[in-house]
């Protein structure tokens, strides 16, 4: 092509780049080009389908994962107590010469460095709350605090004239509190970080997601929801959900538990919405940040952990939102605790926003065939116009979904076209027709000032 015919056909792609800006393209129809995807601009959205912000959420008190401190320790099965009776704990033997006492039953340390040093001989509470003692019938001591306990054992040895008045202190001490067994899975320890593609970027994905599981020893009145997720790391993780799962019962309660869920979803007919599936009675959520009007109801009770419980920290693998289109294709991860918005989520994912320049500055050589052609990853910031073309699939409860168009121009002085992004939401990022024919016309023009000196 020579110089001659080349510059006509620039001059006429500038013309008509010119006439669509000054007329705003009200002359073509984008629908006529059949380039469009339909959809419902974002100012005629339902509000119920917009989402509700999470900013409005609030903060759980962490005090609530956490039993009422005591000071005053009730005994109970699995409880080891350091006794000291006269003559009895530790026990005294008689010889020719001199009494001895037993060195092996007297102890001077405690293994529970939560409690204060004693000396006494270790006895075990056994499983149904009693505790044998030497010469005298089992004494039960569940429910009973250490000062109870003593003054109960003293009167039985008194009453058995083992013990003499005015030689009959006996002491009780916890040499070792009982443990509760917890099982703590969570999900929340993933090795984190952006996973670089070809094609954009993975955030999080199932691959690199890693559980743990850890069985803890909590001992009692530590033996609570705080207290297990401490003991594993610390409350959940940005990477996991915002709410703590805690699960009673055995095998058969989660055999039924099956049954009742795989007759729930036999259930369903077609065209219908996917069935409401109720959590197992014996499975309770708490969650660490709710909407006021929907505070968590649970009592103390409900957070204190027993034998075989077991706390469950989910991960978020559904709360992402997806790119496509001029933006990277790839998948991230959306903010737990604070909202995102459609600007917001562009400028995540490395997208265009906003103009760098008129489009007059590609003439001067900072333009060029990948910045301000039409199609271009990143139109706009050498020169040409920016895509401004936002189709955000949303998905339905009942499994449709709904295009809502976001104008990226309205977007940055209406804070109304700037929807909040949703689980599951798929954001494209396209060119209007205006903006192609405009970038090609700049396009052109930059072809002109590279190739021009040559064919002179």
């Amino acid at each position: 092509m020579s110089r001659r015919t080349l510059l006509p056909a620039i001059l006429c792609s500038a013309a008509f780049a010119g006439a669509l800006a000054s007329s705003g393209c009200t002359s073509i129809s984008t629908q006529a080009t059949h380039c469009d995807i339909p959809a419902v601009p974002a100012r005629m959205v339902p509000h119920a389908y917009l989402g509700r912000a999470r900013s409005e959420m609030q903060q759980l008190s962490f005090t609530r994962l956490r039993q009422n401190p005591t000071d005053v320790y009730q005994v109970g099965p699995g409880d080891v107590l350091l006794l000291h009776v006269p003559g009895v704990y530790p026990q005294i033997v008689s010889s020719a010469d001199q009494q001895q006492v037993r060195n092996e039953e007297r102890v001077v340390f405690q293994i529970d460095a939560n409690v204060p040093p004693a000396e006494g001989v270790p006895v075990i509470v056994r499983e149904d709350g009693s505790i044998a003692l030497r010469s005298i019938d089992p004494i039960q001591s569940t429910g009973l605090t250490l000062e109870q306990l003593a003054e109960v054992i003293r009167r039985a040895y008194l009453d058995a004239d083992i013990l003499l008045p005015g030689n009959d202190r006996v002491i009780v001490n916890i040499y070792s509190r009982r443990k509760h067994r917890i099982m703590v899975i969570r999900e929340d320890v993933g090795s984190g970080g952006n996973q670089q593609g070809r094609n954009g970027i993975v955030v999080n994905s199932g691959a690199m997601q890693r559980g743990s599981g850890t069985t803890v020893e909590l001992p009692a009145y530590e033996n609570d929801v705080l207290h297990a997720l401490t003991a594993t790391g610390g409350l959940p993780g940005l990477d996991a959900e915002n709410e703590v799962v805690v699960i009673r019962g055995g095998f058969d309660d989660g055999a039924a538990y099956d049954q009742l869920v795989s007759q729930i979803m036999m259930s369903r007919q077609p065209c219908e919405c996917p069935p409401s599936i109720p959590d197992p009675p014996n499975v309770m959520r708490i969650p660490l940040r709710f909407y006021p009007e929907m505070s968590p109801q649970f009592t103390e009770e409900d957070i204190i952990l027993e034998e075989g419980d077991v706390v469950y920290v989910p991960s978020r693998q559904t709360d992402k939102f997806y790119t496509g289109g001029v933006l990277p294709g790839g998948e991230f991860l959306l903010p737990r605790d604070y909202d995102l918005d459609v600007m917001g989520a562009i400028a995540m994912a490395h997208g265009p926003l906003g103009g760098g320049g008129s489009g007059l500055s590609a003439i001067g050589g900072r333009g060029g065939m990948g910045m301000g052609m039409g199609g271009g990853n990143r139109g706009g910031m050498g020169g040409g116009l920016p895509p401004t073309n936002l189709i955000v699939l949303r998905k339905l409860p009942c499994g449709g979904q709904i295009p809502i168009r976001v104008d990226l121009k309205r977007a940055l002085l209406d804070q109304n076209e700037r929807i909040l992004v949703q689980p599951g939401d798929t954001l494209i990022l396209r060119y209007t027709l205006c903006e192609e024919i405009y970038n090609t016309a700049i396009g052109l023009f930059s072809i002109n000032y590279l190739i021009g000196p040559a064919l002179r």
